[in-house]
């Protein structure tokens, strides 16, 4: 399992993600995570606090997880309004 660090610019509103550390087996796994639930995005829907295209998602790896971390989002950042 790797951990990547997604994040994103489009929506920067109160009451949304700008970022997240995710823990999955791909970058394109882990791009398309939900910072919420660490579920699939369905990409092309109205969200008001995450990116509406796969292409405005940034992506970084940061590493290798320590065995047996399980695939979704260790931490997000959410900013509350």
């Amino acid at each position: 399992m790797k951990l990547f660090l997604i994040s994103q610019s489009e929506i920067d509103d109160y009451d949304t993600y700008d970022s997240a550390v995710v823990a999955a087996e791909t970058e394109e796994v882990a791009k398309a995570m939900n910072p919420s639930d660490g579920g699939p995005m369905a990409f092309g829907r109205n969200y008001s606090s995450w990116c509406k295209s796969l292409e405005d998602v940034k992506i970084q790896y940061l590493g290798e997880a320590v065995e047996g971390t399980e695939q979704g989002v260790i931490c997000a950042s959410f900013n509350a309004g």
